[in-house]
Formats: C-alpha cells, sequence, structure tokens
C-alpha cells in the first residue's frame, strides 16, 4: 500500500468517495447518502467566465456530503497542502450558516469523520 503522505489530492478524494459511496451511498442503503464533487475550476478563461456566470464560487469545497438533517463540506488537501484565501474564507462562512467544513488529508481520518457523525 502506498504511503498516505504520498498521495496526491486527487487520489485522496477518489479513495474517500469510493469508500462512502460503496458504505452508505448504494441504492439499497437506507437511507442512502449523498456525496459529489464540486468542479470548481475550468481548463482556460473562458470556461472559467461561463462557470462564473452560472454561479461559480472561488473557495468551495472539493466534495459535499448530504447526510440526514446536516450537509459537509469537504476539501482535500496532501500532507502539504494548505488552503487558499478563498476556501478560508467559504470555509468561514459555511460553519458560520451552521454546517460542518472538513480538511481531509487522508482516507483514515476520512472515514473517523464520518464514523463520528453517523
Amino acid at each position: 500500500m502506498v504511503n498516505e503522505k504520498l498521495k496526491s489530492e486527487d487520489k485522496i478524494q477518489q479513495e474517500c468517495v469510493m469508500w462512502f459511496r460503496n458504505t452508505y451511498g448504494l441504492n439499497h442503503h437506507n437511507p442512502k447518502l449523498l456525496m459529489f464533487s464540486v468542479p470548481n475550476s475550468g481548463q482556460n478563461a473562458k470556461e472559467q467566465l461561463k462557470k462564473k456566470a452560472v454561479g461559480l464560487l472561488p473557495g468551495v469545497s472539493d466534495t459535499i456530503i448530504v447526510i440526514p438533517n446536516k450537509t459537509i463540506y469537504c476539501e482535500f488537501k496532501d500532507d502539504k497542502g494548505i488552503q487558499s484565501p478563498a476556501q478560508k474564507i467559504f470555509e468561514s462562512d459555511v460553519v458560520a450558516l451552521g454546517h460542518e467544513y472538513w480538511v481531509i488529508r487522508s482516507l483514515d481520518l476520512f472515514r473517523i469523520n464520518i464514523n463520528n457523525i453517523l
């Protein structure tokens, strides 16, 4: 197994989404919980302008998790990753509205956080 500290943010996110969906998000789960990504970056300036026109918000978390009566915003970072200023503002805004915001650096940390709230 690859050392967790050497994994990219994308790889950590992929592992967490796969684990969550297989554990809580299949059609036979009752309730079926939701986790989805927020594609918040564009390939070029034209694409970014189009996304902004339809509601793109800088700093939005990588994923959103919806469980009964709760929404969690989840940002994935590798061992050295830090939040951008826009991400810190978004975190502050959603926490002020009563939601949870997590910065996740490993599948193990993600599992612990999910298991603690369910």
